[in-house]
């Protein structure tokens, strides 16, 4: 035997070992699929996931559906062949670790931020489709989310009511913003909380953070409903992206007739205390999976859609929303005529 078939003989396996082992190697990203989708007007285990007390139900035909992504866990590693995947993939995605998780994020941090962010968007769907509906709902400040690191992490707790900031007192969130922002960094400021019942004084030092007075606090209210309302969705899925099919599917569950007309309705984004829609991450993937729920429509974040034009939707269509009233107005006027025009991606400008 030759040298150079000998040489040949050793270099192919290895080559082959070595190609196989860079492609198990770990890489710093976090890999994004297309999730499982839920109709929010559906029933669970013979129960409606949306339930009503105090109030006439409407329960109808047709689906809102919201739409869930698949992310890699906190702490998790992805192969370098899984990765390149992602990247070739119709429907999946990467990014960059550092651009979605913090370096000491933990998993069970991650689940208590998710399952915390999923109970508030609950609250604001609420309270936003019972305005839509003309209702009163009375509201009081209250702390929640809290931003690891930051002054407030381990002085406040979520769900504390916001009485008094520096002295003054506290009846809206403008109110919170206007006592921290013009606040002395690095000078103790005194809060008055009402903590399940009990009214407690706590001191928290402000700090300068990318130009602003910042303590962590995120902005939350806790509302006085009217009648009951309960929204039944698995424990396991969390985040604030759901709020605004929540929204929806309230106001069509408090009103006679289908808002739907019978269609496949999805959409994502999160929904702000004034009706407002927010972005969310991972909106390719969202539009897959509803895509592979044969939905015909879909609710589009403004902020959104940039991402969102080169998702992989087939026949369904994408509508921009900026509001739960102008996705309302979109849903009717699909579900009167699915041709109709809608407000898109493309027409942003």
């Amino acid at each position: 035997m030759s040298r150079r078939t000998l040489a040949i003989i050793i270099a192919v396996p290895l080559t082959a070992l070595l190609l196989i082992a860079a492609l198990v190697l770990p890489v710093p990203y976090v890999l994004y699929q297309p999730g499982t989708t839920v109709d929010v007007l559906s029933t669970a285990g013979g129960t409606e996931r949306i339930q009503v007390t105090g109030h006439k139900a409407y329960y109808d035909d047709g689906e809102l559906r919201m739409v869930t992504i698949y992310v890699t866990n906190p702490g998790d590693e992805i192969s370098l062949g899984t990765a390149l995947w992602g990247w070739v993939s119709r429907d999946d995605a990467v990014r960059p670790y550092a651009s979605v998780y913090k370096d000491d994020e933990t998993d069970e941090e991650n689940d208590e931020e998710s399952a915390l962010q999923m109970a508030t968007s609950q609250d604001v769907a609420i309270a936003v489709a019972l305005q839509a509906l003309g209702y009163d709902v009375p509201s009081v400040p209250v702390v929640s989310p809290i931003e690891k690191g930051l002054p407030a992490d381990g002085k406040l707790q979520p769900g504390d009511h916001l009485v008094s900031i520096g002295g003054k007192k506290i009846a809206t969130w403008k109110d919170v913003v206007e006592a921290i922002s013009t606040s002395e960094p690095g000078k103790p400021l005194t809060f008055v909380v009402d903590r399940s019942g009990t009214r407690t004084t706590v001191e928290v030092t402000p700090q300068t953070i990318g130009g602003r007075t910042r303590v962590g606090i995120g902005e939350a209210y806790d509302y006085k409903f009217p009648f009951d309302v309960r929204i039944n969705i698995d424990e396991n899925i969390g985040g604030p992206s759901a709020g605004l099919m929540f929204s929806l599917s309230i106001y069509d569950t408090l009103t006679p007739g289908s808002l739907t007309g019978g269609h496949i309705i999805a959409g994502t984004g999160e929904i702000r205390p004034d009706g407002s829609v927010g972005p969310i991450g991972g909106i390719q993937q969202k539009i897959a999976a509803a895509r592979d729920a044969k939905a015909e429509l879909f609710l589009v974040p403004a902020a959104n859609c940039d991402e969102a034009v080169d998702a992989p939707k087939d026949d369904v269509r994408l509508a921009r929303v900026e509001t739960m009233e102008q996705a309302k107005q979109v849903v009717e006027t699909f579900a009167a005529d699915p041709d109709a025009d809608l407000p898109t991606c493309e027409d942003k400008g």
